[in-house]
C-alpha cells in the first residue's frame, strides 16, 4: 500500500513517462548519426599521397626520389663524420647523427644502409654500424663521389644554358623530363647553381638563370665591371692577403711558367687565373665588394668559353700575376690596384706587352 498520496503518484508517474520519452528520442538520434558517418566513410575514397587527379607521380619515381634523399643525407654523415675525426673501426651512434643532421633515426639507418653497400659503413649484429674507410682522404673521395650524380646534372644544365638549348626560365618538371632524372635530383643541382651565383628561384616554382658571359658584348661588360671594381677591392681599408693561399699559387704560378714550351694550355692558365682574381675578392675588406666579385667569378668559370689566345699571352699574364702577388706581400696596395688594371686591359686587347715589373703601369700607361 503506497504512503503517498494520490496526486504525487500521479505527478512521479508522468515524470517518468517524460524521462522515458526522452531517452528514446536520444536512443533514436544516436542511431541516425552512427548511419549517417557509416555511409560517409564507406562512400570516402582512400587515397594514398596526392589526388589521381592531379597527377600522383609513378611509384617508381617515389621511390627514386626517396632514396635520393638518403643519398644526400649520406653525404651529410660523412661530412659530420670528417668534421668529428672519426677514425676506422669508430662506432657511428644513430642518436648522435640524428641529432646531428636534424631528421629522425629511421631516414638515418637508410642512409647508413646506403653506405654499407658502398663499402664505407660495417654492419655488426648487435653492435651497430663502424666507419670501414682507413683515412680522412677516403671519406673527402666518397663524399665527391656520391655528390657526382647531382654535379652531373648541374653540369649538363649549364652546358644546355650556355649552349642556348635551353631558355632563361626553367621549371623542374621541365628539367626532369629534359634529363630523366629524379626530382630531387635535378632540385639539388639547381641549388648547387644557386650557390655559385648562377640561378635564382622566382616567386612559384620556376627558376631563373643569371645573364651568362657568352657573347662578345657579355664579355666587354665583365672586363668594364673587373676593370672598375677588383682595383677597389684591393684599395678598401682592412684589405688582408691570404698567405697561405697566397703561396699555393704562387707554386702553381710558376709551375706553370716552368712548363717547356708548347705545353701549357688554356685550361690550365684559366683555372690558375680565376682561383687568383678570386682570391683577391675574397680578401677585400669591403663585404659588397667581395660578394659581387666572388659571384662574377664563379659566373665566368660556369660560363665562359676558353678562348684560344697566344702562348706568350698566357705566360706574359701569368707573369703579372706574380707582379701583382709580390706588391700585395709587400702591402704595396696602390702599386697592387694600378698594376691589376693594366692586366686587365692587356687581357681584354689580348696584345703581348712587356712585363714590366718592378715599375707602376700606370705611369708608363698600356701600351695599344
Amino acid at each position: 500500500m503506497s504512503l503517498q498520496p494520490p496526486h504525487e503518484e500521479a505527478e512521479s508517474s508522468s515524470f517518468c513517462g517524460h524521462c522515458r520519452s526522452f531517452s528514446q528520442t536520444v536512443l533514436r538520434l544516436l542511431k541516425v548519426r552512427q548511419t549517417v558517418l557509416t555511409v560517409l566513410f564507406a562512400a570516402r575514397p582512400i587515397v594514398a599521397g596526392p589526388h589521381p587527379e592531379r597527377g600522383s607521380p609513378p611509384m617508381s619515381e617515389m621511390r627514386r626520389n626517396i632514396r635520393q634523399n638518403h643519398l644526400t643525407l649520406a653525404q651529410k654523415i660523412l661530412s659530420v663524420a670528417l668534421e668529428r675525426g672519426l677514425r676506422p673501426g669508430d662506432h657511428l651512434p644513430e642518436e648522435t647523427f640524428s641529432k646531428a643532421c636534424g631528421v629522425s633515426r629511421t631516414p638515418v639507418r637508410s642512409a647508413f644502409k646506403i653506405l654499407e653497400e658502398r663499402d664505407i659503413l660495417e654492419w655488426r649484429p648487435e653492435e651497430g654500424y663502424f666507419l670501414a674507410l682507413n683515412s680522412p682522404e677516403e671519406i673527402s673521395t666518397t663524399i665527391r663521389a656520391l655528390e657526382e650524380a647531382e654535379h652531373s646534372i648541374a653540369h649538363l644544365i649549364l652546358s644546355d644554358r650556355a649552349e642556348r638549348r635551353i631558355g632563361a626560365v626553367q621549371s623542374i618538371s621541365a628539367l626532369t623530363r629534359r634529363y630523366n632524372a629524379p626530382r630531387a635530383a635535378v632540385l639539388n643541382a639547381l641549388k648547387i647553381l644557386s650557390k655559385d651565383g648562377l640561378v635564382r628561384q622566382l616567386p612559384g616554382r620556376a627558376w631563373a638563370f643569371q645573364p651568362m658571359i657568352d657573347s662578345p658584348d657579355a664579355t666587354d661588360d665583365s672586363f668594364d665591371f673587373r676593370i672598375a671594381m677588383e682595383q677597389q677591392a684591393i684599395l678598401a681599408p682592412d684589405f688582408v692577403l691570404d698567405s697561405q693561399r697566397a703561396g699555393l699559387l704562387r707554386e702553381q704560378m710558376n709551375g706553370f711558367l716552368n712548363t717547356s714550351e708548347g705545353g701549357v694550355t688554356p685550361t690550365d692558365f684559366r683555372r690558375i687565373d680565376i682561383e687568383f682574381h678570386t682570391l683577391i675578392a675574397e680578401c677585400s675588406g669591403n663585404r659588397f665588394l667581395r660578394g659581387s666579385l666572388t659571384a662574377h667569378h664563379r659566373l665566368r668559370q660556369a660560363s665562359q668559353k676558353i678562348a684560344p689566345s697566344p702562348e706568350f699571352r698566357l705566360r706574359q699574364a701569368m707573369v703579372e700575376h706574380l707582379e701583382i702577388l709580390d706588391s700585395l706581400e709587400r702591402n704595396q696596395f696602390q702599386l697592387a690596384a694600378d698594376q691589376i688594371v693594366v692586366h686587365l686591359r692587356r687581357s681584354r686587347i689580348r696584345k703581348p706587352q712587356a712585363a714590366n715589373r718592378g715599375i707602376p703601369p700606370l705611369a708608363k700607361g698600356p701600351r695599344t
